[in-house]
Order: structure tokens, then C-alpha cells, then sequence
């Protein structure tokens, strides 16, 4: 049965926060790798398996938008879904959220690209393309 999201739970510790007491940046990529790399265990395959397979999705293209900060000790949703999917590239995107208020805190979106072992762009496998279902964006 095709998934159409995954939500996963990341609770800001001190060494994730800036000077200003807020995320910093760089700390939300994880949390979309975290996010992503769980919408592909539960749709079937972890990423592990994917690479045995030949098969690298490599971050081509990295969007955020930042709408409020998330603090110390906040508890973060981040859900991720596919947005898109091409015969070599697919698209998830994020939504950020505060778990406990629900405000919106960023949207992303990362295009991965599918390269094989020797870091040549190729196909998605029908096998990995089949567990990856296209999401309308949810609310």
C-alpha cells in the first residue's frame, strides 16, 4: 500500500541552536535527510538497500523557506512526501512544523538525482520508482 507522507519527530538540543537562540540553518538539511531517508524505509526499501542496488539518490538542488523560527527544546514535525518523480530524478518535498502549536515553521524541498556507482546519471530501477508514489501536497 503506497504511503503518502512520513512524519518524523526531532527535538532541538542545545548544540543545534545559534548565537540568536534560534535552529541553525544548516541543522534543517538533517532533518530532511532524517525525514526522507524514513519515507524510504516505510515505503520499503532503507537507504541502505537502495545503494546495494547500484543506485545513489544525490541531492542535486536544496530549497528552504524560512517562516518562524524553531528554539531550544522545541519539538519539531517534519513530514515529507514525494512531490515528483522523473525517469532520473525524484522530488520530495517538507513541512516543518511545531509539533506541540502546529505553526509553521519552514518548507523544503529537495531534488535528488539518481546516479550509479560510478557517478553517472541513470534511471530509477521500476522496483525503487514503484515504491515511490507522488503526494499531492498535504495540508
Amino acid at each position: 500500500m503506497p504511503i503518502p507522507y512520513v512524519d518524523t519527530i526531532a527535538r532541538v538540543n542545545y548544540s543545534e541552536i545559534d548565537q540568536m537562540g534560534v535552529v541553525y540553518h544548516a541543522r534543517y538539511a538533517v532533518w530532511l535527510d532524517v525525514a526522507r531517508t524514513e519515507y524510504l524505509r516505510q515505503a520499503g526499501m532503507s537507504y541502505r538497500e537502495l545503494e546495494a542496488t547500484g543506485l545513489f539518490l544525490v541531492v542535486g538542488d536544496l530549497t528552504m523557506r524560512y517562516h518562524r523560527p524553531a528554539r531550544y527544546d522545541d519539538v519539531v514535525n517534519v513530514r515529507c512526501w514525494v512531490r515528483e518523480l522523473a525517469s532520473r530524478r525524484v522530488t520530495f518535498a517538507y513541512r516543518l512544523t511545531h509539533a506541540e502549536r502546529g505553526t509553521l515553521l519552514v518548507t523544503a524541498e529537495t531534488r535528488m538525482l539518481s546516479l550509479n556507482h560510478q557517478f553517472e546519471p541513470t534511471r530509477l530501477p521500476a522496483g525503487v520508482a514503484a515504491l515511490l508514489h507522488v503526494t499531492p501536497d498535504p495540508a
